[in-house]
């Protein structure tokens, strides 16, 4: 999988948020705000391929997490970037 390079982090009131447009000529633009261990992961693996294994391994390796904590966290990361079309 990789990240949609379509998207843009935008940091808007100290905020890091990816704006989400909607369908041409509707208004359903989504905002999705992400902390700081989802913008690490999502400035780390922008730009090349990576897998669940990846996530896990950033996430041990910039904090102290135990791995099968990085692995829960890290497939919760997927999940939510992908039900709202930041990772293709």
């Amino acid at each position: 999988m990789r990240i949609n390079e379509k998207m843009k982090v935008r940091t808007v009131a100290g905020e890091n948020i990816v704006m989400i447009q909607g369908v041409e000529g509707t208004d359903m633009t989504r905002v999705v705000a992400l902390n700081e261990s989802a913008l690490l992961l999502y400035n780390k693996l922008l730009g090349r391929e990576f897998e669940v294994e990846d996530v896990v391994r950033v996430l041990t390796d910039e904090y102290e997490v135990n791995e099968a904590d990085a692995r829960k966290d890290g497939e919760a990361w997927v999940a939510d970037m992908m039900k709202n079309g930041l990772v293709v």
